[in-house]
């Protein structure tokens, strides 16, 4: 399952929307996907969304679309 990785890059700096990123990561569950990341970098996991069907197409479809490996 893919899912949509919303971060801070540093968790000693005050999360603001602005510094928001995101990444792509293919993972059998959000835990697991939470744990890739935060595992591999010192960033601020914010939020984790499945990504199926319409919404999958549509991010795939975008230029910054790229699954990370970890």
């Amino acid at each position: 399952m893919i899912y949509k990785v919303y971060y801070q890059e540093s968790k000693a700096a005050m999360p603001k929307r602005e510094n928001t990123h995101s990444l792509y990561i293919d993972a059998t569950n959000k835990s697991e996907a939470i744990a890739r990341v935060e595992n591999n970098n010192s960033f601020n996991v914010e939020q984790v969304e499945l990504l199926e069907g319409n919404a999958l197409e549509y991010e795939q479809q975008s230029a910054s679309y790229k699954l990370v490996e970890y």
